[in-house]
């Protein structure tokens, strides 16, 4: 089963932010410069916060992974893209 998580970074070296942008790009959906949303299984969460580990500098670098509540209601304000590209939505 799938769980929606918003993964948030801050990456002092150009070098691994380039490299953890890499990473997330394939995991989520690209919403702000240092922010995914993505949909993950379990195993697939464990495994990206193994890789990210990997990555950055734990002493220097902040990465959040905030679980989000399973209603699928998104509130945006302000002069951000309405949907993000990538982003399909279906009304029934």
């Amino acid at each position: 089963m799938k769980s929606n998580y918003l993964v948030c970074y801050d990456i002092r070296d150009p070098r691994r932010l380039t490299r953890v942008f890499n990473l997330m790009k394939g995991k989520g959906v690209h919403l702000q410069y240092s922010v995914f949303h993505c949909s993950l299984t379990w195993q697939k969460l464990i495994e990206l916060k193994e890789k990210l580990r990997w990555i950055i500098d734990e002493k220097k670098d902040d990465v959040r992974i905030y679980p989000l509540p399973s209603e699928e209601k998104v509130i945006i304000m302000g002069c951000g893209n309405r949907v993000p590209d990538g982003v399909e939505i279906f009304i029934e």
